[in-house]
């Protein structure tokens, strides 16, 4: 064995070199003897030492010995690192850090790393006998656990403890010792700390280190949400100290240093419930003629300085988490709520884009920089929709400022879809809650001409400070900034996509440059019809995930080419950065390295992904405890996946989503057909479908899983109990008579399992 890290080396330089020449002639098998040879080797101990080396290989899964002693190079097997996607029970997916294809891999074979795990699998290609072309494989090795820290439910027994954690994605309870259980009580929700993790045969051992409360109250189950995803519901004492030492005085000195535009028009519109406000617009008219309309963004970076205890925070959170009841501020509330909130009536520190417009609605002019500004008004959406829609005699002094903003919006809107940008409208969901926040009512969120009027804006101020920022210099490497970047759909995605849609008579090109507006075109087809639900929610499926870089390649969705995030630093930390590296530039500063601001738009990315799954949880959760509260009664809904274990249900009065398990369907046993988003009766050709209507009724809730058991009633359309859907069968075998013998026998066996 080496002995120094010098002949370490030297002996992984012998094994590349080896693998190397294996690799190059893979189409043939070489004894040891043939080896020596072609590495002209005549010493005893050298040959020694390649043999060794070759069978370390042969160890390692690289080489492969044959039954008759030769070596070849393995060209079927790999390795490659990920994170563990544990689907189900029995097999998770290992989504490799490359992006190449996922890894298959069975339960047994994990090593027992848990759901997010980072991992090294040693992987198989697969046969061309195999249908699919996923390749299959088990851990050797975890190299990060995803966290130490599980939430979920504390069953208490006279002598030990163990618990039932909330993720979905976890399979094996965990064994608590009767002395570590903090006197919780029984299903209680608590935080477990892993001790000791399983082994084959022996569960895994953890320590209870913080009780949530009681399971199902409200409180505590937020808690729990925001545990689960590794999020915080609260600031360290130090950072809410650092925060408050902050004065709340503007000093004249720092009024000077900027542009003072206090006796601009301003206003902000937000949501009628929101309690920070970190844009504000402004309107005046010029004596050109033209429009200047000011975008200004709360100053953030002015109070938060690089490095600082409120810096360090603000990135470890990353963004705030806006649950169904609550938010979780990135920032303290002295911040968040106070200092920069655009607040009427108060002298705000922002940072602006000013933009001049034509009668045309074309942008001629523009300018970015610190400023100060004074609100006049706070606006909810309601109130600026009803001076929008207005028609009748002028009702408030703002109606034709609002009128004249919407009208130029609505031109921003027209020329971005015109140019590419995909229209996609997602259905959010909103909540009436008590003061208990058990929920009365759950109902769509509306999108109106207000909301987009303020999107308009901030859509184009992220557009122009990221142009802005790229075109300042001229040559490579340009400037480093921190965009928001989204790539085009996987092809393969988008080719299973549009093959999808055609079945339901649509045309989807799959040509790159023509995939937006084909996209766009789709939506404004299907728009009131009965599959409209069905392929909007597919078509964004089918969309790659939005993310931070400071590689400029473009936002696809938007059709920009350069696109930054400006608009909401109270809410985003690459916000905060983009700030930063703007006032750097127009400071005449010089363009720091892009390495560590990639760790860190990487980092934002991640926190982002947990902060929307958490959202997704709270959803979830009242969604379910909505349902809980009624009696059971018949509801519409729409088909929204089809699996091996049952059909996904989303009911259109409630937007809650169900399963009715396949277990469930006793009339006949059902196949899966994936490639047509179906599955179909063995014996009696009923079909449920992707996008099908129907009718269906809550067989139970369960609200520590988050999940909802639906009844399948009937078809939406009528007919039979199930509707008319069938595949005809071949004459001569009545479709809903069970075939005798074997496969008679072989169909009931599957149908009780």
């Amino acid at each position: 064995m080496p002995t120094s890290p010098k002949e370490q080396r030297f002996l992984a330089s012998l094994q590349k070199d080896i693998l190397e020449f294996f690799e190059l002639n893979d189409y043939r098998s070489y004894s040891i003897n043939q080896i020596h040879k072609a590495f002209a080797i005549r010493d005893r101990k050298t040959k020694e030492l390649y043999a060794d080396l070759v069978q370390k290989l042969v160890i390692e899964n690289r080489l492969i010995r044959q039954s008759d002693g030769n070596y070849r190079f393995d060209n079927e097997s790999f390795q490659i690192e990920g994170r563990v996607d544990h689907v189900n029970a029995r097999f998770a997916f290992v989504i490799p850090d490359d992006g190449s294809k996922d890894v298959w891999v069975a339960t047994a074979d994990l090593m027992n790393a848990k759901d997010g795990d980072r991992v090294r699998v040693q992987a198989r290609r697969p046969s061309e006998k195999k249908k699919n072309d996923r390749p299959e494989g088990e851990v050797i090795e975890i190299l990060e656990r995803k966290s130490f820290e599980i939430v979920g439910v504390i069953q208490v027994t006279p002598h030990y403890s163990f618990l039932i954690p909330d993720s979905k994605k976890i399979y094996e309870d965990i064994y608590i010792p009767k002395t570590k259980t903090l006197q919780a009580n029984h299903l209680d929700k608590v935080i477990v700390e892993v001790t000791r993790w399983g082994t084959p045969g022996k569960k895994a051992e953890g320590r209870v280190i913080k009780i949530l409360g009681k399971a199902g109250e409200n409180e505590t189950e937020m808690h729990s949400i925001l545990a689960e995803f590794g999020l915080p519901y609260e600031f360290p004492e130090m950072v809410e100290l650092a925060a408050e030492a902050i004065s709340t005085e503007i000093s004249k000195e720092e009024i000077k240093k900027r542009k003072d535009l206090r006796k601009i028009l301003s206003f902000t519109i937000d949501p009628k419930d929101a309690k920070d406000f970190d844009d504000a617009i402004s309107y005046q008219k010029l004596a050109n003629g033209n429009t200047e309309i000011g975008v200004h963004i709360a100053d953030v970076s002015h109070y938060v300085k690089p490095g600082s205890i409120l810096d360090q925070e603000a990135f470890r959170r990353a963004t705030s988490v806006y649950l169904v009841d609550r938010v979780v501020p990135m920032l303290p509330e002295k911040l968040s709520n106070g200092l920069c909130s655009l607040r009427p009536h108060e002298d705000k520190l922002t940072f602006s884009t000013l933009l001049e417009f034509d009668p045309n609605g074309i942008i001629v002019k523009e300018w970015f920089g610190r400023t100060v500004i004074h609100s006049d008004r706070r606006f909810a959406y309601e109130e600026a929709q009803v001076l929008i829609e207005n028609e009748g005699e002028e009702i408030d002094a703002y109606e034709p400022v609002i009128k004249d903003l919407n009208r130029i919006a609505k031109k921003l809107r027209d020329h971005r879809f015109k140019h590419g940008s995909v229209n996609f409208e997602t259905v959010e969901v909103k909540f009436e809650l008590d003061e208990n926040g058990t929920p009365l009512a759950v109902f769509p969120r509306e999108r109106k001409d207000a909301h987009k009027l303020i999107e308009e804006f901030m859509l184009m101020a992220n557009k122009k400070v990221a142009e802005y920022v790229h075109e300042l210099k001229k040559t490579e490497p340009r400037n480093t900034m921190v965009y928001r970047v989204h790539e085009a759909p996987d092809p393969e995605k988008l080719r299973v996509f549009s093959a999808f849609a055609k079945k339901f008579g649509y045309q989807v090109s799959t040509e790159p440059k023509q995939v937006s507006q084909s996209f766009n075109a789709l939506m404004e087809n299907v728009e009131g019809k009965a599959e409209e639900h069905v392929l909007q929610s597919l078509a964004v499926r089918t969309m790659s995930k939005a993310r931070y870089s400071t590689d400029a390649i473009g936002h696809f969705g938007l059709a920009f080419p350069f696109y930054s995030h400006f608009t909401s630093p109270i809410r985003r930390y690459p916000d905060v950065m983009t700030h930063r590296l703007l006032q750097l530039y127009l400071d005449k500063g010089a363009s720091p390295e892009r390495a560590p601001l990639e760790i860190q738009c990487k980092h934002c990315s991640d926190r982002e992904k947990l902060a929307a799954d958490a959202e997704r949880a709270s959803v979830k959760y009242k969604q379910v405890e909505y349902m809980s509260l009624h009696e059971p009664q018949v509801f519409d809904g729409i088909i929204t996946g089809v699996t091996e274990f049952g059909i996904f249900v989303e009911i259109g009065e409630t937007s809650c989503e169900g399963l009715v398990r396949m277990v469930d369907l006793n009339d006949d046993y059902y196949d899966l057909d994936k490639e047509n988003y179906r599955i179909v009766g063995k014996s009696n050709g009923r079909v449920f479908s992707f996008g099908d209507a129907v009718k269906v009724k809550v067989r139970d809730t369960n609200l520590a899983k988050r999940t909802i058991d639906l009844e399948l009633i009937g078809m939406k359309s009528g007919g039979d109990r199930f509707g008319n859907n069938r595949i005809r069968r071949r004459e001569g075998r009545p479709a809903n008579v069970i075939p005798r013998g074997k496969d008679r026998r072989n169909n009931i066996g599957r149908k009780r399992r």
